[in-house]
């Protein structure tokens, strides 16, 4: 039986403050390993920017290269469309029967768990590791959880350093021909420049 932490999201794309969660969440949780699901369908509109999910999980795996403790699963990408968590939970239970799952997201989607579909339900699949640093905030969350059952021994958090980096920021600084070296890892980097990914707009070439 694995420890396994689930890190899901758009990757559009992949960053160092994604790996550096997943890094976190791994050390101070005690995970084997982490594995990145890069959803199939963006919650938002993103059809400008979105280079679609086929390029979004080559980006994800050229992220993890580097690293034998990431993982990448494509189980949201092979079910196509929107995902909810709680059908995404079971499918990973029955396909890794046996691994103990937590579910790794940020405070602010946390303290809307009671709006997802069968929020109770989630933390019986999964413990729902949240990285948020201000202890204040934990406490707030802590308390919105509250009347959610299992929230009590099922919800933990941890810290992470405050990297005020996003992937919207990454996309318009390629557009816009500034460096993004750094900021994401260097095979993101390469890939990005390879396919002419977030430039096309201008124009301008990767820097």
């Amino acid at each position: 039986m694995a420890a396994l932490g689930i890190l899901g999201g758009t990757f559009n794309p992949p960053h160092i403050g994604h790996l550096v969660c997943a890094q976190e969440a791994r050390a101070q949780l005690e995970l084997d390993r982490v594995v990145l699901m890069p959803v199939h369908t963006p919650p938002h509109k993103e059809a400008c920017d979105d280079p679609g999910p086929d390029v979004r999980l080559a980006l994800c795996r050229a992220a993890v290269a580097a690293d034998d403790e990431l993982e990448i699963s494509t189980l949201e990408m092979e079910r196509g469309g929107p995902s909810y968590t709680v059908d995404t939970l079971r499918a990973l239970h029955g396909s890794r029967e046996g691994d103990d799952l937590t579910f790794i997201v940020g405070g602010d989607m946390a303290s809307t768990l009671p709006s997802w579909r069968e929020p109770e339900a989630v933390l019986e699949l999964a413990r729902l590791a949240v990285a948020e640093r201000e202890e204040h905030r934990r406490q707030e969350i802590a308390e919105r959880l509250s009347g959610l059952h299992g929230a009590d021994e099922r919800v933990v958090f941890f810290t992470m350093p405050r990297l005020d980096i996003s992937s919207s920021d990454i996309r318009r600084r390629v557009a816009e021909g500034r460096p993004v070296r750094w900021l994401v890892p260097g095979e993101v980097c390469d890939e990005i420049e390879r396919r002419g990914l977030y430039a096309a707009a201008t124009g301008k070439a990767l820097a």
